[in-house]
């Protein structure tokens, strides 16, 4: 496979060529020639049960050209012990973008699987939220493309690579970033959520020529049953978050999802996962193809940017404290997470009947209206959401000074995830755990995860009048 060979020096071969220590890491190429597209095209529309004749045949479409930029327009010193993105050999289009984005030097997870994702290889990443895995598997996906274009015609509703991520927010997250990196490029990206009109979604596929998808396995389901939209052609697959996808009981939606894109010898697969548990490795062994295994220990569990602190509160205390703590001149931006549905149903009603400008972030929200509270509150326009784990996983927000656990995590996991809100990007944040008489027990697991004891004390005064 071409494409999964390493780098021609012409950018339109797609002819096998050396891959890695001068061997493919695939047996045959995957692209086919227009002659052979065009045939199969036919023979398909004229079996029954194969693809409808209604699809439509469009040519993509290049961006008037831009002002001229140059690597020299990007100077990075290098340093000792780090890795530039300039010594990645990117194409000049992505290296603009992130250029853009201000990044210089590769996070440790960057550094340690591009060198081998970049030759197509597939990987196996363990690294927690936060350390740069969505920068390093779309560079992976967006540089391929950029270097082995299809030549002539494509039929719509058939993406080169395909991101399947557990939650609507996270999507979107991954979108977005997207969309940023491929700014200078021809790449068309497309985002598959449930909650969202499926018509628009629709009319994005069927108006245009789309490279990357990126979908939460629900929709995509719904697409592909429909025969919106065809997996056969993917070349790189990503499954993100593939541990949450586990808890979350996608796994056997994200099989046939898989089954229905080329055989594993003939995609390159890349999986994220924070956590390697037995079920993880044996899907890892079902859907990758001689992968190469990076985890990325983070220094410490817990982000030392955070200031952590537990509040031993009764259950009659909680909502006190939290009032006060929201209405304190510290407070300007906060997340306060609590573990059901119905819980941060009655929270964010407490809350806003008490005067609190405040979202809220759960399962049950329809998609449009989470969009449009995750944007009020990255803009100022609310300054609390209150959202549940699954919910919350997708926000990357700068400038979050709180994270408030009104109820401790049942999942030691989700105490990670929930407090590395905050204190991102180099800034520092404060998280504040309430705990109960009703789930104080919980302490100890998470202790053991964080591998430091947390100290309780009882909440000021002051937030308790």
């Amino acid at each position: 496979m071409g494409r999964l060979s390493g780098k021609s020096d012409a950018v339109g071969d797609h002819g096998p060529a050396a891959a890695g220590h001068g061997q493919s890491p695939r047996h045959e190429p995957f692209h086919k020639t227009q002659a052979q597209s065009k045939a199969e095209g036919e023979a398909s529309a004229a079996t029954p049960g194969k693809r409808p004749k209604k699809r439509r045949r469009r040519t993509a479409k290049s961006k008037a050209a831009a002002p001229a930029w140059s690597l020299e327009d990007f100077q990075v010193e290098t340093r000792e012990g780090e890795t530039r993105f300039h010594d990645l050999s990117l194409r000049d289009e992505l290296m603009h973008g992130i250029a853009d984005l201000g990044f210089q030097y590769c996070s440790p997870i960057q550094a340690s699987i591009l060198p081998h994702t970049l030759q197509g290889h597939d990987a196996i990443g363990k690294a927690q939220t936060g350390t740069g895995k969505t920068a390093a598997f779309l560079i992976t996906i967006f540089n391929d493309l950029l270097c082995h274009p299809i030549e002539g015609e494509r039929f719509v509703g058939e993406p080169r690579a395909l991101v399947i991520a557990p939650t609507r927010e996270l999507v979107m997250q991954i979108a977005a970033d997207a969309q940023e990196l491929a700014v200078h490029t021809d790449l068309q990206v497309a985002t598959l959520i449930g909650g969202m009109d499926y018509q628009k979604q629709l009319n994005r596929l069927s108006n245009h020529v789309v490279d990357l998808v990126v979908a939460t396995p629900g929709r995509l389901l719904d697409f592909m049953g429909r025969r919106d939209l065809y997996l056969d052609h993917v070349e790189i697959l990503v499954l993100d978050e593939a541990d949450r996808m586990l808890d979350m009981g996608f796994i056997p939606q994200v099989k046939r999802i898989v089954r229905a894109t080329p055989h594993k010898e003939h995609r390159q697969t890349l999986l994220f996962s924070a956590t390697f548990t037995q079920d993880i490795i044996n899907l890892s062994q079902q859907w990758t193809f001689q992968p190469i295994k990076v985890e990325i220990e983070p220094e410490s569990v817990a982000t030392d940017s955070v200031d952590q602190k537990v509040y031993l509160v009764s259950s009659q205390q909680r909502y006190r404290v939290l009032n006060n703590l929201l209405r304190s001149e510290e407070a300007t931006s906060v997340i306060v997470f609590a573990n059901r549905r119905d819980q941060v149903r009655r929270l964010h009603e407490r809350l806003r009947k008490s005067g609190v400008a405040c979202g809220i972030l759960s399962g049950e929200i329809p998609q449009v209206k989470r969009s449009r509270t995750l944007e009020q509150f990255k803009q100022g326009a609310i300054k609390v959401l209150v959202a549940t784990d699954v919910a919350g996983r997708g926000i990357h927000v700068s400038g979050v000074s709180h994270v408030v656990n009104y109820n401790l995590p049942e999942d030691p996991e989700d105490y990670v995830h929930r407090i590395g809100r905050t204190g991102r990007a180099g800034a520092t944040g404060t998280s504040i755990s309430f705990a109960s008489e009703d789930d104080a027990f919980l302490l100890p697991d998470l202790e053991a995860l964080l591998g430091s004891r947390l100290e309780c004390t009882h909440p000021p005064q002051e937030l308790l009048a």
